[in-house]
């Protein structure tokens, strides 16, 4: 008995322009694992590159980025100086490398202590329910009311300019989407056959916690992590850049466009250049790589970008 085929009529729309679907899901299906891949090479080479400056360049060099030479001030890039100088003679390329491990540090720190903290809290309002969930859940619209930027400032303000003044202020403004990622994850989790088989077994609840729910939300969680890196730096950047931010004598991204603003009049266009395209091309690497790991973690395109 021969085969039947069932023949599917194109749209009209598609006849008239002349479509062909196999032949543009083929190219699609061809196409598709090459971007992922693109990406993730492309973000981790520059994010590796970046990581042996920040840790190899100020050990091999051996210079420090605060020493005043004013018989070097304001000269433009150069091979002697990549970056050029800044007002006091001092090298920006240096500069950028020293303010670059600063930010990346206090961004890393941040965003580790916002996801721990908006995990917990996710967690709590996921696995109890309740007043407990409604409660959480008005605390987190009450603070994501506010605008992260002027929260941040009135949080150093109250605390005075320093490092931990940076990374508290970042912390307890960016911990709003950890949480609802994780009570989402916990909600739906909580529907599943396994964790009825669970309570049935007798389980607790904070084994039920311990042993099911947390393990599988440890994926979201991480890439949360990954992906508030970039929005840490941007944060510390802009209270350094208002003057609110880390200590003057610290060389990080947002106090070397500070004192850069001053030199755009009379021409030293280089320093404010120089550390907003390392910060951009940083912050796009971190970025990158999460973007991939996002892709990833999606079920609904898990078997486009299988490679």
């Amino acid at each position: 008995m021969a085969d039947l085929k069932v023949h599917r009529p194109e749209p009209p729309a598609a006849q008239a322009l002349g479509w062909r679907p196999a032949a543009r899901s083929r190219v699609a299906a061809a196409g598709a694992p090459r971007s992922p891949r693109w990406r993730l090479v492309s973000s981790a080479a520059v994010l590796s590159v970046l990581t042996l400056a920040v840790l190899v360049v100020p050990l091999v060099v051996g210079l420090n980025q605060q020493v005043v030479d004013l018989s070097a001030a304001y000269r433009p890039p150069r091979p002697a100086h990549p970056f050029g100088t800044d007002e006091l003679g001092r090298d920006v390329l240096l500069r950028c490398v020293y303010g670059l491990r600063v930010s990346l540090a206090v961004g890393l720190v941040a965003a580790l202590v916002s996801t721990l903290l908006g995990t917990a809290v996710g967690a709590v309002a996921g696995a109890v329910g309740g007043w407990t969930d409604r409660l959480l859940m008005r605390v987190v619209d009450a603070v994501a009311s506010v605008p992260h930027l002027l929260l941040g400032i009135v949080i150093v303000a109250v605390l005075r300019p320093s490092l931990s003044a940076v990374v508290v202020s970042i912390a307890l403004t960016h911990w709003l989407s950890s949480a609802r990622i994780v009570r989402s994850e916990i909600l739906s989790l909580r529907a599943r056959p396994f964790v009825d088989a669970a309570i049935v077994g007798g389980s607790s609840r904070l084994r039920i916690m311990a042993r099911h729910l947390l393990p599988n939300v440890a994926p979201h969680v991480l890439l949360a992590a990954t992906l508030m890196v970039p929005h840490a730096v941007w944060h510390e950047t802009a209270l350094s850049f208002l003057g609110l931010g880390l200590p003057p004598h610290l060389a990080s991204i947002g106090n070397m466009i500070n004192d850069a603003q001053r030199s755009l009049l009379t021409g030293g266009w280089w320093m404010s250049l120089a550390p907003g395209v390392v910060l951009i091309v940083a912050t796009l690497a971190v970025s990158g790589l999460g973007g991939v790991w996002r892709d990833r973690l999606n079920p609904r395109r898990r078997s486009e970008l299988s490679w």
